[in-house]
């Protein structure tokens, strides 16, 4: 999986388990750094499973 693939499948993930739409998840992803982090931290990232991924994210944004 490719880094933009990768982000994007974060996207839908998050937007499903937040029950927010897709767009509305970039918006918030955006805003808060997200979308570098996710690709920064990539090569760690994409090797994990989602629950983690998802801990992570909201870790990221409560900073």
């Amino acid at each position: 999986m490719g880094r933009l693939s990768f982000v994007l499948f974060c996207i839908e993930k998050y937007a499903d388990y937040k029950a927010m739409p897709s767009n509305e998840v970039y918006k918030l992803f955006e805003e808060n750094g997200v979308l570098e982090m996710l690709e920064s931290d990539y090569d760690v990232l994409h090797g994990f499973g989602f629950e983690y991924i998802v801990r992570d994210i909201d870790q990221f944004m409560a900073r």
